[in-house]
């Protein structure tokens, strides 16, 4: 496999892993990226962006990220925290009245940040085209009712999370729609190529998602329960419960992601399409000395630990900050040091920021792994960059 790109010298053996994960893990299309202080340290891609093999990947092809995309809606947040626009302690419904009923009064935005809300998953079942409709999902979320006591346990909200967010932020903003207030304070700053609905005139230059070929198997602390298997024996032993309806309500939520319906909708916590480049733009400025993207007060919040435990819908223990992932001493939650703070999206692409070396790191992929957080691909280059480093 031809590899294309730049690397800094220091980095050749970030590339040598980059080209083994086609050899050894069935890679089809995929691109990595490291930025420090600005500069490019290395961007690297390869293989095919459509199913067929025949459209080459480029540097700025962009492939849906999945959940890899949640921690740009906490930064929209901690911007209007800043401002005074929101306070992340009071309830949400000071904010969207309707939001305050059915045991949801007292849920603050700091508990859908860092997954305590108690809403990881609808209760009813959802139809199928519901998600596409803005309003429609709004509505929904008003009638909706905690599965625990919020604040009191934690559990991964899988898409809820994002379309919380998404109005919330708004309704306190005055924007009429997210993807405007999203491109205005995410992308635009950096120039960053991401998109929460992606306009038709790059509908035809997205990578296609699919999955691997041939399965990675179980790596690192995979074994110990961090992955599709053991999800599945979760969501088999409580049909009607939290984990099935997070992942299943709708199936759309898992069967549509290369339809044009679903890459023209805004579902802030499943559907950003970018770039390994633009994201490790974003992470590099989360630790750059003078970040564009807030405060240091806000931006310690998202990688001081404010909850911590076996979660109840992905049946592991994880750490979170206010909306990223923190890194633990396991290789799939590993987020470069141990004071890396990041997100992995479904599949395996996945981004995090490194404050001990202030490098911003991204890998994406067309191709879909079965891990639920770092898989084996990631693991690798995660693990080489911080030997080169």
């Amino acid at each position: 496999m031809e590899i294309h790109g730049q690397y800094k010298p220091e980095l050749e053996p970030l590339a040598k892993a980059f080209a083994a994960n086609f050899s050894e893990f069935s890679e089809e299309g995929a691109a990595v990226a490291v930025i420090k202080n600005g500069e490019v340290l290395a961007s690297l891609w390869a293989g095919t962006r459509d199913r067929a093999g025949e459209q080459p990947w480029l540097e700025d092809t962009c492939v849906n990220v999945f959940s890899a995309g949640k921690p740009l809606c906490a930064v929209v947040i901690m911007q209007l925290v800043e401002e005074g626009k929101l306070d992340l302690d009071r309830p949400i419904g000071n904010y969207w009245p309707e939001f305050a009923s059915r045991g949801k009064e007292s849920i603050t935005t700091r508990q859908v940040l860092n997954h305590t809300s108690g809403l990881s998953a609808f209760h009813p079942r959802v139809k199928e085209p519901v998600i596409f409709d803005a309003a429609a999902i709004v509505s929904l979320l008003q009638y909706e009712t905690p599965w625990w006591s919020p604040g009191q346990e934690q559990g991964y909200s899988p898409f809820l999370y994002g379309w919380i967010l998404a109005e919330v932020a708004r309704r306190v903003s005055g924007v009429k729609d997210y993807p405007t207030l999203f491109a205005k304070r995410l992308t635009k700053p950096l120039g960053m190529k991401a998109y929460l609905g992606v306009p038709e005139s790059e509908q035809g230059v997205l990578a296609d998602v699919a999955p691997l070929k041939k399965p990675l198997g179980t790596q690192g602390s995979a074994s110990k329960g961090a992955n599709s298997a053991a999800l599945g024996q979760l969501m088999k032993s409580d049909p009607r419960g939290v984990t099935n309806r997070a992942f299943t309500n709708p199936m759309t939520l898992m069967n549509s992601t290369n339809s044009q319906v679903w890459r023209e909708a805004c579902i802030p916590a499943a559907n950003l399409h970018t770039n390994a480049l633009s994201l490790a733009r974003f992470y590099a400025a989360l630790v750059a000395d003078d970040s564009p993207y807030g405060k240091a007060a806000s931006l310690q919040e998202f990688r001081a630990e404010s909850t911590a435990g076996v979660d109840n819908v992905l049946g592991v223990h994880l750490r979170f900050g206010l909306g990223f992932m923190l890194s633990q001493d396991v290789d799939d939650c590993r987020y470069g040091g141990p004071e890396g703070f990041g997100h992995p999206g479904a599949g395996g692409s996945v981004g995090y920021a490194d404050p001990e070396t202030g490098i911003g790191f991204t890998y994406v992929t067309a191709r879909l792994g079965q891990s639920l957080l770092i898989d084996a691909r990631a693991q690798r280059l995660v693990r080489t960059l911080s030997e080169c480093l």
